[in-house]
Formats: structure tokens, sequence, C-alpha cells
């Protein structure tokens, strides 16, 4: 698992796949605070989520370890 940030973004993706799965389906769930995409890949297996408005939504040790953009 890798979680990358964009601060000035205020994104981060949480990579629960390898890059080489390719996403077919994205079902998104609005926040208040921002918004959350989950990304599935043919099989109906969650790849990964993106997360905008990460610094109010993701828990600080999440962002604390996230590879920079």
């Amino acid at each position: 698992m890798r979680v990358t940030l964009d601060a000035e973004a205020d994104a981060a993706y949480v990579e629960l796949a390898a890059a080489e799965h390719r996403s077919v389906e994205n079902v998104t769930v609005e926040r208040p605070d921002g918004m959350i995409v989950l990304d599935f890949d043919a099989g109906g297996r969650l790849l990964g989520v993106e997360v905008l408005g990460a610094q109010l939504l993701l828990p600080e040790e999440a962002l604390a370890g996230a590879d920079p953009l």
C-alpha cells in the first residue's frame, strides 16, 4: 500500500494494488469537506482511494507517511 499527497491540491491517493491494474469503475462519495473516489478493476476489486480534501478527511498518520507529489 502506498499513499501519495498533492499538498497544493489537498488531494491524496491510497494505492491498494499495483499500477498494472486498470481502473474501469469509479464510485464517488461526496462529503461536506471533500470527496472520496473509489477505483475498481474489471473484476470488482478495489484498487485505490482518491481523497479530495485530504487534510480534513484523512488521519494525520496517513498524511505524515505520504509520498509528496
